[in-house]
């Protein structure tokens, strides 16, 4: 016992680590949101599953064409990964069966398939790869933004640095790999975002979740507190609560910019695919998770969207509203109120945004005001259509015309 004791050793570092498994209450509610449907990144899918085999040759010719137009030689990108792989294993949450050299082959290759991936060469689109129906872009961007599926961005960009040094240092035809990198994600940049360095991203899903957030200067301040919304949105519509696209938000592409004012909740809009944006909420929940235990605006984004979304019907409120649009068509009213109630299963909130705090709190003053739920009435069910509107504008007209006649009434007796 006491030699084991001493042997022990911590499974990852909090400092180091980046790269995890994603946790088993949010894994098991849906394995293939995390696993590779055609490529693998890194080590935790190497050659575990029978279906990615055939891409291994299809990296290795990739790996081959960068090798062929790098300034460096194959020694020299070798050497530079050699040197990085105990920082590189480091990053890893799980302990990696690999020798050495086995894990500077994988990440070796995988850096240099990702490179020519998003360089887009002509000769890769005329690749016998990408001519066939299931295979298009947004399926390997799928598998790149799995967190469980990742290399460290670092490595990346010094094999890509080291690669083409001259054509970045003397202003030549290559931007850096941040930039294309940005590019090759710009379907999630909705805010045009560029991260101002290198070292600043962990890897992609990283730099996925850094698009979605606003930037660092208007990100609100957390409290240990949970979002306690007591009514969905078919309920908050009931009392009289408004649901319209945040404008302002949708210029800047902000997708949390949240608020709630004067009766309307205004919620940037949201375009629905039923496996892309699953795949991408589920990974960044599951990387704030580890991550950023204490910042997890995602988590909370996500739980905030599962309390006012329980049913198809709440679903309805945001879609007749145009918040909610679907890119893959159908009827999609319970997928999506699905979708956002399964991601916010299992995440564990250790504090949560201010803003969104103060919403939930003011959205359920505003349900709980009797006079907020009168006015909603009498709107439903006096001013729902153009008859009723009219109708009831002319028993309103008689009524104070009767009360007017009364009164003189009375006043010509005296």
């Amino acid at each position: 016992m006491e030699a084991m004791v001493k042997k022990a050793q911590p499974v990852f570092s909090t400092k180091t680590c980046c790269i995890y498994k994603a946790p088993h209450e949010l894994r098991k509610l849906n394995e293939d949101a995390y696993t590779p449907k055609v490529v693998s990144i890194g080590p935790l899918h190497y050659l575990g599953n029978p279906r990615l085999v055939t891409m291994e040759a299809h990296k290795q010719v990739y790996c081959q064409h960068l090798f062929q137009r790098s300034e460096a030689s194959v020694a020299e990108l070798v050497s530079c990964v050699q040197e990085l792989e105990p920082q590189i294993r480091a990053c890893y949450s799980e302990k990696i069966n690999l020798t050495a050299d086995e894990l500077v082959k994988v990440i070796l290759i995988d850096c240099c398939f990702v490179i020519e991936l998003f360089l887009e060469d002509e000769w890769m689109i005329n690749d016998a790869l990408f001519s066939t129906p299931w295979m298009h872009a947004l399926v390997i961007i799928n598998d790149l933004i799995l967190l469980e599926n990742q290399v460290p961005f670092f490595v990346i960009d010094k094999i890509y640095n080291l690669a083409f040094a001259s054509q970045l240092n003397n202003g030549g035809e290559f931007s850096s790999f941040m930039s294309i990198a940005v590019d090759s994600f710009s379907y999630f940049n909705k805010q045009g975002l560029l991260p101002p360095a290198a070292n600043s991203i962990a890897h992609f899903t990283d730099l996925l979740r850094y698009f979605y957030l606003p930037p660092l200067h208007r990100r609100p301040s957390r409290v240990s507190r949970v979002i306690v919304l007591g009514h969905s949105a078919s309920e908050l519509v009931e009392a009289g609560v408004k649901f319209m696209v945040n404008e302002s938000s949708s210029s800047h592409g902000c997708l949390l910019d949240l608020e709630f004012k004067d009766g309307t909740l205004r919620i940037p809009h949201i375009e629905v695919s039923n496996i892309t944006d699953e795949i991408w909420l589920r990974n960044m929940v599951a990387l704030e998770q580890y991550h950023y235990p204490e910042e997890h605006y995602i988590t909370d984004y996500v739980a905030f969207f599962a309390h006012i979304l329980k049913t198809s019907k709440d679903t309805g409120v945001l879609i007749k509203a145009g918040i909610i649009d679907s890119i893959s068509g159908g009827n999609y009213d319970s997928s999506v109120a699905n979708l956002f109630g399964d991601v916010g299963k299992g995440p564990m909130l250790a504090n949560t945004n201010v803003d969104y705090l103060k919403i939930c709190d003011d959205l359920n003053a505003y349900y709980n005001d009797p006079w907020n739920n009168k006015m909603a009435t009498l709107r439903r069910d006096y001013f729902t259509t153009p008859w009723k509107t009219a109708a009831s504008i002319a028993a309103i007209v008689l009524l104070i015309l009767t009360v007017i006649q009364t009164v003189c009434s009375i006043l010509q007796v005296k």
